[in-house]
C-alpha cells in the first residue's frame, strides 16, 4: 500500500544520500575513523589527564580543538548509524552498527571524560581568568557553559563506570521502542503509523473513527511492552537525577536549554492560564462540523472549505521555496540544497520510523532531513519546519562542532518561523474568504499543537516523572489515568477524550529520547509569533538580523542572542502577547 502511495506523490525516489558520510557498511573509511578516535582519545589522556589545571591559554585551547576533532569524527560515525537506523528499524546489520558506535563511544568516552572534570575543578576566579585570553574567544561560551554542570559531576572513577554501563542503557531502550514501533502494523491492511495517523485528518468521520480503532488495538497488543519501556526510563532518569543532585526532573533539561527554571515556569503558567484558547476553538469547530459531540478522533477532521487536495512532493517543494524566497533568497537556496542534492528521505516505508526530524551531522558535511509525507497540507508544513532546522543547522556550522549546537528551544524557533512563513505565503493565495477562514482553522490547530498540547505533555511528564520517584513503577492504568487528566485539563468540555485516547500516550516518542523536551516547542512557537510581528514592523532591515541569529547557533545564550530584538523572556507580559496573537486569529474564526 505504502509503494502505491509515494508512486502517485512522487516520493519513491526521495531518499537520502548517506555517501556524503561514507559509502556503505564496507566502506574502509569508517574502520580507519574508528581506529582514529580510538587512538587520538588514548593519546590526548596520556598527555593531559591530570594536567589541565596546569595549561596555559595556548595549551587549553590545543587541547579543547583535538577534543573537537575528535567529537567531530565520533559525530560523523554516530550519524551513519542512526540515519540508516531511523530508516531500516529491522534491518539486524544496521542494528548492530548502531550498537557498536554505542560501545565504541562509551570506550573513548571514558578517556575524555577527564577533561570536563579538571577543568570544572578549576577555581572560579582562574577560570575566568585563563577564559579573558583571546585565543580562548571561540571556545569562551562553550567552556562557560560546561562549568554550569560542576555541581552535577561524580568522580572520575564513577563517571567512567557510567560511561561503561551507557551502551546498554537509556540508548538500547529507546532503540527497542523504535524497532517495536518501526515494525508495528495497524488494522486489517496491516499499515504504518504514518499512514493510520494520517486518516485523522480525513474529512470522513467513519475513516477518522476507523484510523482511531486501528491505532488504538495496535498500541494495546505491545502496550505491556510499551509501558516496560517507558518504567524503565523513568527510572533511569530518576536515578540519573538523584545520582547527579538535580533538583527535579526538568532541572538538566533546563540546563541544557540554558535558561533558568523561573523562565521556563513562566511559560508554562502562562500557557496553562490560557486554555480557555483552544477550549473556545473547539466548541466553534464542533458547530463547523455540525457534529453532536466532539470526539477525540474528531479534532483534526478538516472543516468545512478547506481545500482538499492531494499535494505532490514537486508542488510542496515550490510551495516552500517560494515562501522562503519571499522572506530571503539565502534562505530558499540553502533550503533547495536539502532537495537538490538528495538530503532528504520522504517516502513512506516499512520499518522506517515515524515522525520527522532534521540531524545537523557534522559542519564538515550537511545536515540531513526525515519526514514521512502522504501529501496533505500538514505535510507540507512538517517539510517546512524540518527544513527550517536544517537551514539553521546549515547556517550554525560555520560555528564548527561545540558551537553550532543550538539549545532546542532556539532550535524550535527556526523551524516554527518556516512554518509560519509558508503559511502566510499560501494564505495570500487564497481568495475566497470561507477559504481563508478554513485555512486558519489549519493553522490554529498547529499552533495548538504546538503550544497547549506540548505544555499539556509537559504536564503530564511532569506527574509522572513525580509520581515516578514517589509510588514506585507505574501501572498502565495509572500512566493512562495521568494522560486523560493533563489531556482533559487543556480541552475542558470541549473534545470528549474516549477510553481509546488514553493509552496514546505511549507512542509519542519524545518523551522517551528527551524527557522535558516538549515545552520547546511552545518556547519556539510563542517566541516566533512575536519576532514575525516584528518582521512585519520592520520589514527588510528584520531579514538580516534573523539570519545571523541562525548563524550564531549556540554561540551564546538565548537570553544573549535574543537581545537584539528587545526580547525579555522573564516577562509574563512577553509571553501573554504571544497568546494574544493567536486570541486574535481565533477571534477571526469565532
Amino acid at each position: 500500500m505504502t509503494a502505491g502511495i509515494n508512486a502517485e506523490l512522487g516520493t519513491t525516489d526521495v531518499k537520502w544520500n548517506l555517501a556524503d558520510l561514507y559509502s556503505g557498511y564496507d566502506d574502509p573509511q569508517i574502520e580507519k575513523d574508528i581506529a582514529f578516535c580510538e587512538n587520538e582519545a588514548a593519546a590526548i589522556n596520556g598527555q593531559f589527564a591530570d594536567k589541565v589545571q596546569t595549561l596555559g591559554a595556548e595549551e587549553l585551547h590545543g587541547l579543547v580543538a583535538r577534543l573537537e576533532s575528535l567529537e567531530t569524527r565520533m559525530g560523523r560515525l554516530f550519524t551513519f548509524a542512526f540515519l540508516n537506523f531511523a530508516t531500516h528499524t529491522g534491518d539486524q546489520q544496521v542494528g548492530a552498527f548502531l550498537q557498536r558506535m554505542r560501545e565504541t563511544g562509551s570506550s573513548i568516552g571514558k578517556n575524555i571524560v577527564f577533561f570536563e572534570l579538571e577543568w570544572n575543578k578549576i577555581p572560579g576566579e582562574a577560570a575566568e581568568k585563563i577564559l579573558q585570553h583571546t585565543m580562548l574567544s571561540p571556545y569562551r561560551h562553550y567552556l562557560e557553559n560546561m562549568r554550569k554542570y560542576a555541581e552535577h559531576q561524580l568522580s572520575q572513577a564513577e563517571e567512567k563506570l557510567l560511561l561503561e554501563w551507557a551502551p546498554v542503557g537509556r540508548g538500547s531502550w529507546t532503540t527497542l521502542f523504535e524497532k517495536i514501533m518501526g515494525q508495528m502494523k495497524f488494522g486489517a491492511a496491516k499499515r504504518t503509523d504514518e499512514e493510520v495517523l494520517a486518516d485523522l485528518y480525513k474529512p470522513e468521520r467513519e475513516v477518522r473513527k476507523q484510523a482511531a480503532q486501528d491505532l488504538t488495538a495496535g498500541l494495546q497488543s505491545q502496550l505491556h511492552i510499551l509501558t516496560h519501556v517507558f518504567n524503565t526510563l523513568l527510572a533511569d532518569k530518576m536515578i540519573n537525577d538523584r545520582v547527579r543532585h538535580y533538583p527535579g526532573w526538568i532541572s538538566s533539561m533546563n540546563l541544557g536549554n540554558e535558561l533558568e527554571t523561573g523562565t521556563v515556569e513562566i511559560l508554562i503558567n502562562s500557557v496553562t492560564g490560557r486554555y480557555d484558547i483552544p477550549q473556545r476553538y473547539y466548541r466553534v469547530k464542533q458547530k463547523m462540523l455540525k457534529l453532536d459531540e466532539l470526539l477525540d478522533y474528531d479534532r483534526y477532521a478538516p472543516v468545512p472549505h478547506l481545500p482538499d487536495t492531494m499535494i505532490t512532493w514537486s508542488a510542496g517543494r515550490t510551495v516552500v521555496l517560494d515562501a522562503f524566497a519571499k522572506f530571503s533568497p539565502r534562505m530558499a537556496e540553502t533550503a533547495a540544497y536539502f532537495f537538490d542534492k538528495r538530503w532528504i528521505h520522504a517516502p513512506l516505508q516499512e520499518g522506517k520510523r515515524g515522525g520527522a526530524f532534521a540531524h545537523p551531522c557534522v559542519p564538515e558535511v550537511h545536515p540531513y532531513v526525515l519526514v514521512n509525507y502522504t501529501g496533505n497540507l500538514r505535510d507540507v508544513s512538517t517539510v517546512a519546519h524540518e527544513l527550517g532546522h536544517g537551514v539553521h543547522q546549515y547556517l550554525a556550522a560555520a560555528q564548527g562542532y561545540y558551537n553550532s549546537n543550538t539549545t532546542l528551544v532556539l532550535s524550535e524557533t527556526a523551524s516554527v518561523f518556516a512554518e509560519l512563513l509558508v503559511f502566510n505565503s499560501q494564505l495570500e493565495l487564497l481568495a475566497k474568504e470561507e477559504e481563508r477562514k478554513a485555512f486558519i482553522c489549519q493553522k490554529l490547530e498547529s499552533i495548538f499543537a504546538t503550544v497547549f498540547r506540548q505544555v499539556s505533555m509537559n504536564r503530564f511528564e511532569d506527574k509522572v516523572h513525580n509520581a515516578r520517584r514517589t509510588q514506585g513503577e507505574l501501572k498502565t492504568d495509572e500512566v493512562t489515568a495521568m494522560w486523560l487528566e493533563t489531556q482533559r485539563a487543556m480541552f475542558g468540555d470541549s473534545v470528549t477524550l474516549s477510553e481509546n485516547y488514553g493509552i496514546w500516550w505511549s507512542y509519542i516518542p519524545h518523551f522517551l529520547h528527551s524527557p522535558g523536551y516538549v515545552y520547546s516547542y511552545a518556547f519556539g512557537e510563542l517566541l516566533v509569533l512575536a519576532l514575525y510581528a516584528l518582521y512585519k514592523k520592520e520589514g527588510e532591515s528584520f531579514v538580516p538580523k534573523y539570519l545571523e541569529l541562525l548563524s550564531a547557533g549556540g554561540s551564546q545564550t538565548p537570553y544573549t542572542l535574543l537581545e537584539s530584538f528587545g526580547v525579555n523572556l522573564d516577562d509574563p507580559g512577553f509571553w501573554d502577547d504571544g497568546l494574544k496573537i493567536i486570541e486574535g486569529m481565533l477571534e477571526l474564526v469565532e
